[in-house]
């Protein structure tokens, strides 16, 4: 994978998280000037180590600013996720960090367009092309396939702030003149509740059809091709699901990993699908180099297993999804 020699510079804001890390994997010799930010020093490395930028973006809009300048695309992965490096819960109160780091790149686009044009007017004019990471969190319970424009009806803590992280961001960008497009991603394979997740005494749910729950999945090395491609795209929708087309069964997924589970009555709280329209992602990546193969649970796991993200052993938990 590689991107074009023409094209300039991209800040990856929280790349030191799991999103990140599959980037830094796959695009390693894409043959950019990529940008690694991270809010702390590698272990035993020297701040400029490994061409990371360490800072806070919340903490620091100068060193922000200065990370920024002269880019051609901003992508913010950057917010804490549950279950993620700290292996904890989070609060409505920490979770709203994904709307002050949205927010926080806004204001750094808009500084790097005012040095670099002299004015703050003029849509998009000078400005980094800046994504946004959301969730497919944000549909909640909703039936599916799911479109970009159908309202938004989150049910857990993170798909709120996800949610009133993009309706914060599309406000702050209109204000400011720019031009925006929040990625809703669906389950990605290896860094998941399920394969990322899984450990001895797994335990899935099964609805009264016999089935497990169902999700819109992308494999790591697919995402990373497709947000290549999107960085590229000449034109992007302000919001945009990010998955491969159709959804895949949990206890197909882990059957195809060869990994155990038991099976458990479904609570009536629980949702059986989340399945991503992923009709404008198709169109927009027509004429890019990324393919979108429809998902299915033996290349999946292959993705994950090539890039070394499945598990290998853990104790006995019992984890409803």
């Amino acid at each position: 994978m590689r991107f074009p020699p023409t094209l300039g510079p991209i800040l990856i804001l929280g790349a030191s998280g799991r999103i990140g890390g599959i980037l830094r994997h796959q695009w390693a010799s894409a043959g950019a000037d990529l940008r690694w930010q991270r809010r702390a020093r590698p272990d035993g490395a020297e701040p400029d180590a490994a061409g990371w930028h360490v800072f806070d973006p919340l903490a620091d809009p100068e060193a922000l600013a200065a990370a920024a300048r002269g880019t051609a695309a901003i992508l913010c992965l950057a917010g804490p996720v549950p279950g993620g490096a700290a292996g904890r819960d989070l609060s409505a109160h920490q979770l709203m960090q994904h709307r002050d780091l949205a927010l926080a790149t806004l204001e750094a686009a808009a500084r790097v367009r005012e040095a670099e044009t002299g004015t703050g007017t003029g849509a998009g004019t000078g400005a980094p092309r800046l994504l946004l990471a959301s969730s497919a969190a944000v549909y909640g319970a909703a039936p599916g396939p799911l479109s970009e424009d159908i309202p938004l009806a989150p049910m857990a803590l993170y798909g709120v702030a996800k949610a009133e992280m993009e309706q914060a961001a599309q406000a702050r960008a209109a204000e400011l003149g720019l031009e925006i497009s929040l990625l809703r991603i669906g389950n990605i394979a290896g860094i998941d509740a399920i394969l990322g997740g899984w450990r001895a005494g797994f335990c899935l749910d099964q609805f009264a059809d016999g089935q497990t729950p169902r999700r819109s999945y992308i494999g790591p090395r697919t995402l990373a091709e497709v947000l290549a491609s999107l960085i590229q795209c000449p034109d992007l929708p302000q919001v945009l699901n990010i998955a491969q087309p159709g959804a895949v069964a949990m206890g197909d997924l882990l059957q195809a990993a060869g990994l155990d589970c038991a099976r458990k009555p479904a609570p009536a709280q629980a949702i059986a699908e989340v399945q991503l329209d992923v009709t404008r992602l198709i169109g927009l990546l027509a004429d890019q180099p990324a393919a979108l193969p429809a998902a299915s649970p033996q290349d999946l796991v292959a993705e994950a297993r090539a890039l070394s993200l499945l598990p290998q052993s853990a104790p006995d938990k019992d984890t409803r999804i």
